[in-house]
């Protein structure tokens, strides 16, 4: 009986048809990747980004410029989709802070996870209170995770509270139980510290240098119009200002240690491409606060023309430095503005 090769032949077409089919679609958006990760060839480009995906908080910080004025955070789906939009603009790294993001543990286990497997970021960092974090959850996360920073002020109990940073006592025995876990499951350990009425004039070395944090951020303590600016607002920052002495006081005690990055008012104001729940990008530089329409209505750079990101104050203030954990010698060494 005669063999009929024709339906084999047939099957073969189909079958090399439908596997080019894949490879160039797997090429084209691993192309899209790799331009996205060039930034040199997108000069306003949103290297690295803030996003905000709640408000919501369990602390009362005095000075707190982002405040909780609402309880809205969008669907998970929608999240992503605005995460794929600014890695096709060009973003690097992703930083989530809030609020507190560890009032949704679960949302931050899918943001990771879809922006280390699927969109393949250099690096994400998470800003938190410390209040929240579990070991069960840096063990299961972790290696989506390049860096980790803790909020923290004042090793005192007393000044924490007279901040707004919990009132339970437990702060700084959190504090080094989450730096330790951040050593045994191989995530970078940053601090950040707000410069205020209340602690400028502590000395802090001791403890910073037993924590060893590869980066700790010193900002000095900011108004912003619309937020923190007087009584009326959810928080009065104006009672937690220093003066320009009491700044310098603060960082000429601390400016000896290795990790050691201030920033002052200047250094901060719109160097920072922030995004709020929304997925609107927020000027919070100069004068009040300006927001922009929606990058999932109008696009990642419709979106940026409508605020002022000063990318020269970002390079200077130290924006771009060794934030990914898998490279030592630092992510975006490279990047050309």
């Amino acid at each position: 009986m005669a063999i009929q090769w024709w339906p084999i032949l047939l099957l073969m077409v189909v079958v090399c048809v439908i596997a080019y089919g894949r490879a160039a679609k797997a090429n084209t958006h691993s192309a899209a990747l790799t331009s996205a990760s060039k930034p040199a060839d997108l000069p306003d480009a949103p290297i690295s980004v803030n996003y905000f995906p709640s408000r919501k908080c369990n602390y009362t910080c005095g000075f707190c410029f982002h405040t909780e004025t609402s309880s809205y955070v969008l669907s998970i789906p929608e999240a992503k989709r605005g995460l794929k939009l600014l890695r096709e603009a060009g973003m690097q790294k992703l930083n989530i802070a809030g609020g507190e993001p560890f009032l949704y543990p679960r949302l931050l286990t899918e943001l990771l996870r879809y922006c280390k497997e699927e969109l393949g970021l250099e690096s994400i960092s998470i800003v938190s209170n410390g209040s929240k974090i579990k070991e069960s959850w840096m063990q299961a996360n972790a290696k989506w995770l390049d860096i980790l920073a803790v909020s923290c002020d004042s090793f005192e109990a007393e000044t924490k509270k007279k901040i707004g940073r919990g009132d339970d006592g437990g702060n700084v025995e959190r504090l080094f139980k989450i730096a330790d876990w951040c050593k045994t499951y191989g995530v970078k350990f940053k601090l950040n510290t707000v410069v205020n009425a209340h602690n400028w004039n502590q000395d802090m070395v001791a403890d910073i240098a037993r924590l060893a944090p590869f980066r700790w951020k010193v900002f000095q303590c900011l108004i912003v119009a619309g937020e923190n600016d007087n009584e009326d607002r959810k928080r009065d920052a104006t009672k937690f200002l220093v003066t320009e002495e009491q700044w310098r006081t603060f960082c000429d005690k601390h400016k000896h240690l290795p990790c050691y990055v201030p920033e002052d008012n200047a250094s901060m104001a719109s160097s920072y491409l922030l995004l709020d729940e929304y997925m609107c990008f927020l000027d919070k530089g100069e004068g009040r606060m300006t927001k922009s329409e929606s990058i999932l209505d109008v696009g990642v750079m419709p979106a940026m023309q409508q605020v002022r990101w000063d990318k020269e104050s970002f390079v200077e203030r130290g924006g771009i430095y060794d934030w990914s954990k898998q490279d030592s010698k630092g992510a975006g060494k490279d990047l050309e503005w």
